[in-house]
């Protein structure tokens, strides 16, 4: 990934800088990779149907293509054009944490690139509760990645320096909407086993209790 100069934009985190909102948006439909804040970690964000745009995000994050990737979507609606099917799970899932700290893995849309979904077959996807990332899907039209801003194997970013420290200068933008309420990423659901049983991949911002109060026992 080569260096460039890195564009820093600090944002209300509550009532985000229209201007500064379609920036990102023109980036990611450019095809580039855009750092925001999210109600969890920082992430790193690329147009998620560009399959070139998404191998940025690899080459950022040093990590390894068999890895896949978290994707966001701006509401509940848009998990149907995503998938080949919804379960109930995943509707129960949704209507619960959605928008909020929960990624449900499901089987992926054969149109969603390879690098995506990891040539797995399945997708992992979430909508946001924080206003820039909703503003910014919103304005792009299309979903976009939301793994971690940060080096693959290395602790995710909280806040824009932090970002800077790790990525160094291969970005165009950060949205810097300073520090972010939690430290934990996301809890991930998988749902795509073939009994219909649900697996914790990993428990972070909603505990493990919730969701099998929710679900039931794995």
């Amino acid at each position: 990934m080569y260096e460039r100069q890195t564009e820093v934009l600090p944002i209300n985190s509550l009532t985000p800088d229209p201007s500064i909102i379609e920036r990102a948006a023109q980036l990611l439909r450019n095809g580039e990779l855009v750092v925001f804040p999210t109600e969890t970690v920082y992430g790193l964000g690329a147009d998620a149907l560009q399959p070139s745009a998404v191998e940025q995000i690899f080459m950022a994050k040093e990590r390894p293509f068999s890895d896949p990737l978290i994707v966001h979507i701006a509401a509940l609606e848009t998990l149907e054009t995503l998938v080949t099917e919804v379960p109930l799970q995943a509707l129960q899932l949704a209507q619960a944490f959605w928008p909020g700290p929960l990624t449900i893995i499901v089987k992926a849309d054969p149109k969603l690139p390879l690098k995506v979904t990891a040539n797995t077959g399945n997708v992992a996807l979430r909508v946001p509760s924080a206003e820039i990332p909703l503003a910014i899907l919103r304005a792009v039209g299309s979903p976009i990645t939301a793994t971690s801003a940060n080096l693959h194997g290395a602790s995710e970013c909280t806040n824009a320096l932090e970002v800077r420290d790790q990525l160094g200068d291969c970005l165009p933008l950060i949205v810097d909407g300073g520090q972010s309420p939690r430290d934990m990423p996301s809890t991930i659901v998988d749902l795509t086993s073939e009994d219909g049983a649900w697996r914790l991949l990993r428990e972070g911002a909603i505990p493990s209790d919730q969701i099998v109060e929710l679900l039931g026992q794995e």
